[in-house]
């Protein structure tokens, strides 16, 4: 007779087959070694790290972005449950308001064309800033409905069909890239879109952390002609948290606004690890240096750009890396090396965010070298070792999670608390 027994949520970490499938992708190194311990790791192989790991726990250098949303509709209850589900240790909300001043989980203010079902609904189509039509590129924002109107909505994978869209249905639904699928965003399951303190509820419950984005505003600030200030906005962020009962040490907020970061900084108790995001991608020293020290003059403590501003091949790059980096071909880069100069924390964004092959945005640095999926895991060591990162916002998190466990990277220790690397930067 079976015995039944009953876990918590956050008891619940299930990695599937994919971390499997990339370590068997991978290029002989020491690393493979290290993570598989067998020349091949059969696809299938049952739930094991190095053939000896039969369980995974939580880790917090494994960051969901926007959920787990390489399959999930990004920012939706399903999505940041997969997260959880997957062992990710801080999961992302991405925070804008409503037409009534409620803050929920989008990943812009004016994406609700491409993230939800509403150009299928002809009474929330007419109040789209510019709505759905034949040939018309529409454009739907948080702003221009009420907190009720967001949750009638349906959340879906980020996609349109521009060109061939003859009908509402066929342009919200008809442009999921080949690598991505829509058999988790059917209208008839209905993906729920959460409040901002919703999502700080259901982390809650999964004992996960946060990292709230707080995203740029699309309409004139302040909101209406009130008193709904950019400041006013980035306090209320806070406040959720407060509300809530969670401590600042359980919170990362992040913005491309250095403004939103240095008012973080100076005026509430979660400047210490408030985050400022890079948005100019410039490799230019004298640019990228001049900003590390404005962070730090600020009292800013964490930056996080995208992970191929962190590295480059070590043809191009002068710089020593770890003994199980060694052959992997990348290095950290000269930004990295002034990051850490300027004493700032690195965070950095977006692994599994690619097609199969590599050759997207996240991996412009290292385009030069051949790259199969498993360089996703070699990549993954350079930024964890070398590089010193503090996490790594993944779309599958499933994929960090499972490099975490096998190397011991912000694993929890038995207060709940993420446990410093000894490479991290300080």
């Amino acid at each position: 007779v079976a015995t039944v027994v009953s876990a918590q949520p956050s008891e619940i970490i299930s990695l599937g087959t994919r971390p499997y499938y990339l370590v068997d992708e991978m290029k002989p190194s020491d690393l493979k070694e290290k993570l598989a311990s067998t020349e091949l790791v059969p696809m299938f192989l049952p739930e094991s790290c190095a053939n000896s790991m039969t369980s995974f726990g939580r880790s917090d250098f494994s960051i969901g972005h926007r959920g787990a949303c390489m399959m999930f509709p990004e920012h939706t209850v399903e999505s940041y449950k997969a997260a959880a589900m997957q062992g990710a240790g801080i999961i992302e909300c991405d925070v804008t308001f409503t037409k009534d001043l409620e803050l929920v989980c989008r990943h812009s203010q004016c994406d609700l064309h491409t993230t939800t079902n509403v150009v299928t609904r002809p009474e929330l189509n007419a109040k789209c800033t510019t709505p759905w039509d034949t040939g018309v590129s529409p454009k739907c924002c948080t702003s221009d409905f009420t907190l009720e109107e967001i949750k009638s909505m349906c959340g879906k994978m980020d996609s349109s069909n521009d060109v061939n869209g003859t009908t509402p249905e066929e342009y919200a639904y008809g442009g999921t890239v080949d690598w991505r699928t829509d058999l988790y965003s059917s209208i008839s399951s209905c993906p729920e879109i959460p409040t901002h303190m919703e999502s700080i509820e259901l982390l809650k419950s999964y004992d996960a952390k946060y990292t709230p984005e707080l995203k740029g505003p699309a309409v004139e600030m302040p909101f209406l002609g009130g008193n709904f200030t950019q400041e006013a906005y980035a306090q209320k962020m806070i406040d959720e948290y407060i509300a809530a009962g969670v401590p600042p040490s359980h919170v990362w907020p992040q913005s491309f606004n250095d403004e939103d970061v240095i008012y973080w900084v100076e005026n509430t108790d979660f400047g210490d690890q408030a985050v400022a995001l890079d948005g100019e991608y410039s490799l230019v020293p004298e640019e990228f240096m001049a900003w590390h020290q404005r962070l730090q003059d600020h009292g800013v403590k964490i930056v996080a750009p995208p992970m191929w501003m962190l590295v480059n091949t070590t043809e191009n790059v002068d710089t020593e890396v770890s003994a199980l980096s060694e052959g992997l071909g990348i290095a950290p880069s000269e930004y990295t090396q002034s990051a850490k100069a300027h004493g700032l924390d690195i965070i950095t964004w977006t692994l599994e965010r690619t097609d199969p092959g590599l050759q997207g945005w996240y991996w412009q640095s290292l385009a030069t070298k051949y790259l199969t999926d498993g360089d996703k895991f070699a990549l993954l060591q350079v930024l964890a070792e070398d590089v010193g990162v503090l996490g790594v916002f993944s779309d599958w998190p499933a994929t960090t999670t499972f490099f975490a466990n096998c190397m011991d990277f912000g694993m929890r220790n038995d207060d709940g608390e993420g446990e410093e690397n000894d490479d991290d930067v300080s």
